[in-house]
């Protein structure tokens, strides 16, 4: 038992010390413990690259904890019992942590607030991992926002607070290490290989994309380019608070640029989605709009499966997947062209192509991938009706226009002495580099597609 007033600071998605406004609560408590809990029902289902990331991202965390005199405890198993154990084997009297509106998170912490508050344990909730937190937003009729561009609007004149320091002078305590299991090394499949992980890592990357952020509005729809800030996995982990963010691109270097409005805009997308998955939780697995449920869809198999591979014969959509399975990440735009390929080109329903997207991408995020699908396949927010099906081909040859996306991706159409057009789907030289024609006819299959949304219509 500590004999000094002691508080938890329970890390989630929020593995930083600056800007954390939960920490800084837990500081002005007293000393804290810093805790990390492995939670099977978040582990298990992980992939690869989620895995991997999330532990890089834990031992950046414990590197700069001990550069402090203290590190991270770490101990595996349900947040309900091992919360109340940490707690209270340092006489904590509260614990801190940053609140979490996503479906199973809410209910967790409802959980642990039920069995801290059983022991006179108080959890307390500071900040989260949004600039507005979900829920905060709604329109004229008290309701949530259900289009974007109203709910940006609303999103930055409600505004947010300035960034906040770490914690300076606080007290540290540490659970014994017979209590603690320590952060587990995850070993990658072979050719998979992620970007550097921590607070860091993610300070530099993005003051490296503000040196060219003048270049995002006209670069961030070209996949073969740095073009994109690549800063998603540093936001699902929270090595950087998105209001960070916004701060500098409300500052001078950045004011006024279209650019800057441009990513601010993205940054806005993604607490769009929280919000609405906030209000309608079902809808991680379910259709936002009910009747597409109803439409007919083919069973996921071997057409799948090469998708999966990328091997479908459509060398923008397997460029994606490879890319994907080789560095957990694939480049936005080039996201909704496969999206719209799996559930349009191909018939097979969103929550497929979504589970896949969570399994190997190592920016993961429940509300941002899901509803990405869903308005992908017609289901979700917006104005993104099922009408609009992607062609493969235009798609890449107006965004990848010289095939170096493709030729990076996809190595049998890597030479351009053997594939001067690495975008044409009738090309003679396919069968001598070893690359499939194309799986499916796509006029044939757009047809297909409108006809089946006529039938629900």
């Amino acid at each position: 038992m500590a004999d000094r007033p002691t508080a938890v600071m329970w890390f989630r998605r929020d593995l930083r010390l600056a800007d954390n406004p939960a920490l800084c609560a837990a500081a002005a408590d007293g000393a804290v413990l810093p805790l990390f809990v492995l939670d099977d029902a978040l582990w298990r289902p992980a992939g690869p690259s989620r895995r991997a990331y999330l532990a890089a991202s834990l031992r950046s965390l414990d590197a700069s904890l001990r550069q402090r005199q203290t590190r991270l405890s770490v101990v595996h198993g349900d947040p309900v019992r091992r919360v109340v154990e940490a707690a209270r084997a340092v006489g904590a009297t509260r614990v801190h942590v940053a609140a979490d509106y996503g479906p199973y998170g809410a209910r967790r912490d409802a959980a642990v607030e039920e069995a801290l508050a059983e022991h006179d344990l108080e959890l307390v909730r500071t900040g989260s991992p949004y600039a507005v937190a979900p829920g905060r937003v709604r329109n004229g009729s008290g309701e949530p926002y259900k289009v974007f561009t109203p709910f940006s609007r609303a999103w930055a004149a409600h505004g947010w607070r300035d960034p906040v320091e770490a914690p300076t002078g606080s007290g540290w305590v540490e659970l014994p290490e017979s209590r603690t299991t320590g952060i587990p090394d995850v070993a990658l499949p072979d050719g998979l290989e992620l970007p550097e992980a921590g607070e860091r890592a993610a300070l530099e990357r993005w003051t490296e994309f503000r040196e060219r952020l003048g270049d995002y509005a006209d670069h961030r729809d070209l996949p073969a380019i740095e073009g994109t800030s690549r800063m998603s996995a540093h936001l699902k982990w929270g090595e950087i608070h998105p209001r960070t963010m916004l701060a500098d691109l409300a500052g001078p270097v950045a004011h006024g640029s279209g650019s800057a409005q441009t990513y601010r805009s993205e940054l806005a997308w993604r607490e769009f989605y929280a919000d609405v998955l906030h209000a309608r939780p079902e809808t991680a697995r379910e259709y936002l709009r009910g009747e597409y449920a109803r439409m007919q869809y083919d069973e996921p198999g071997r057409a799948f499966e090469r998708w999966q591979e990328g091997r479908t014969g459509f060398p923008i959509v397997d460029a994606g997947m490879r890319q994907l399975r080789a560095t957990g990440w694939m480049h936005n735009r080039v996201r909704m062209i496969v999206a719209s390929f799996l559930v349009k080109d191909l018939h097979v329903e969103w929550q497929h192509g979504a589970r896949h997207f969570l399994h190997w991408l190592v920016d993961g995020d429940l509300a941002s991938n899901n509803h990405g699908w869903q308005w992908t396949a017609g289901s979700g927010t917006d104005a993104a009706p099922f009408f609009r099906v992607f062609n493969p081909t235009s798609q890449g040859r107006k965004f990848d226009p010289k095939g170096a996306y493709v030729r990076r991706w996809v190595e049998e159409l890597a030479d351009p002495g053997q594939v001067p057009d690495p975008h044409d789907p009738d090309a003679d030289t396919r069968s001598l580099v070893g690359y499939p024609r194309p799986m499916v006819d796509h006029g044939a299959e757009r047809k297909e597609a409108l006809a089946r949304w006529e039938a629900i219509r």
